[in-house]
């Protein structure tokens, strides 16, 4: 199957979703969690890049980033994954043995990752509610600001959530 295109020529918003291989639950720990957050914090600021939300799931993650330069997504994403990949892979053999004994650090995420870019503020608005109401169309909280693996502590009540937040500019 041929590679899908991205569009990344322009300073777009993407709105980012990749899942854990075989969509196993291998984020269900809060340290699990916030080493997600600590690679995507540390990988956008070493390519170049903002976030303007996300929310990490047990097995999927999502996010809105943006970048100084156009042509800076693939790259960012691939070493997000494999950064985050490494760590997690480490965590787990430490955190639960059993389970992770057939992970390697090339099977804790899918392959592949889905991008959407997001051209106007509605759109923006319409991705940041769907991500932040993922944990509480899940069952796992009631109010989406009482999942604190989200940037909607931020936008709602101002709070930090682990990484800096920015709309992009022009939105």
């Amino acid at each position: 199957m041929p590679a899908r295109k991205i569009y990344d020529a322009e300073r777009h918003a993407h709105f980012l979703t990749f899942s854990c291989r075989r969509r196993r639950r291998l984020l269900d720990t809060d340290d699990a969690k916030r080493i997600v957050i600590g690679q995507l914090g540390a990988r956008l600021h070493e390519h170049g890049g903002f976030c303007g939300g996300f929310v990490v799931m047990p097995n999927h993650v999502h996010a809105l980033v943006w970048f100084d330069e156009p042509g800076r997504l693939s790259d960012f994403m691939r070493a997000w994954k494999t950064c985050s990949s490494k760590a997690l892979t480490t965590h787990l053999k430490h955190a639960t043995p059993k389970y992770a004994a057939e992970l390697s650090d090339t099977t804790v995420w899918q392959s592949r990752y889905y991008d959407f870019n997001v051209f106007d503020r509605p759109k923006f608005e319409e991705k940041l509610d769907y991500m932040h109401l993922n944990p509480v169309r899940a069952g796992f909280v009631e109010r989406a600001t009482d999942w604190k693996w989200s940037s909607a502590r931020w936008y709602l009540l101002g709070k930090a959530v682990g990484i800096k937040i920015e709309a992009p500019p022009g939105l």
